[in-house]
C-alpha cells in the first residue's frame, strides 16, 4: 500500500513549481521592460509585497522567538527562513564592526536551478532581486528597516551568490488607521 505524499514531498514540488514559474516571470519582465534596472525594480517591488505577507506564515509555522540582535535576525533568516522556503541554508557572515551588516552566502541558489547564464545584453539584470525584496518586506513587518542588495551573483561569474543586509535602525512604531 502506498501512502500519500508527505508534507516534505509537497513542499519540494511547490518549490520546483515556484522556480519554474519564477523563470517565466523574469523572462516576461525582460520582454516588458527594455532596461534591466526597471526589471530589477519590479522584482524588488514584487518581492517586497511577498515579504510583507510571508512573514505571518513564517512566524506561525516556525514558532520562533523574538530575536534580540541583528546577528540573531540574520541567523534566523538563513537557518530557518531560507531552509523553510527554499530548502537551502546560506552561510552568514558579519561585515561590520558595528554589527549591523551581514552577508548571506549561498553556495547553491535554487532560483537559478534551470538558468545557465544571463544573456550578454542583460548583464545588469539582477535575476534573483525578488529575494532582496522578500527579505526587506519581511524585516519591515517586524519593524526592522534594512537595505538588502546582491553583492555577488554566480550568474554573473562570481564564485558565490551573496546577499548583503544592512540593518538601518529599528523602524518607528506606527499607528495604522483602519
Amino acid at each position: 500500500m502506498s501512502r500519500p505524499p508527505g508534507r516534505k514531498e509537497t513542499h519540494k514540488i511547490s518549490r520546483e513549481l515556484f522556480v519554474l514559474t519564477y523563470g517565466a516571470l523574469v523572462a516576461q519582465l525582460c520582454k516588458d521592460y527594455e532596461k534591466d534596472e526597471d526589471v530589477n525594480t519590479c522584482l524588488d517591488r514584487m518581492g517586497y509585497g511577498i515579504g510583507i505577507r510571508l512573514i505571518d506564515d513564517f512566524l506561525a509555522r516556525s514558532a520562533v522567538k523574538r530575536c534580540r540582535s541583528y546577528s540573531e535576525t540574520a541567523d534566523m533568516i538563513a537557518q530557518v527562513a531560507f531552509k523553510m522556503y527554499l530548502g537551502v541554508t546560506p552561510t552568514v557572515s558579519c561585515n561590520s564592526a558595528a554589527g549591523n551588516e551581514f552577508s548571506l552566502i549561498l553556495d547553491k541558489n535554487p532560483l537559478v536551478e534551470f538558468v545557465e547564464e544571463l544573456p550578454a545584453e542583460r548583464a545588469s539584470l539582477c535575476y534573483c532581486n525578488l529575494l532582496c525584496g522578500v527579505i526587506r518586506g519581511a524585516l519591515e513587518m517586524v519593524r526592522l528597516a534594512a537595505e538588502v542588495t546582491f553583492l555577488q551573483d554566480k550568474l554573473k561569474g562570481d564564485a558565490v551568490t551573496e546577499i548583503g543586509i544592512t540593518f538601518l535602525r529599528k523602524a518607528e512604531d506606527r499607528k495604522h488607521k483602519r
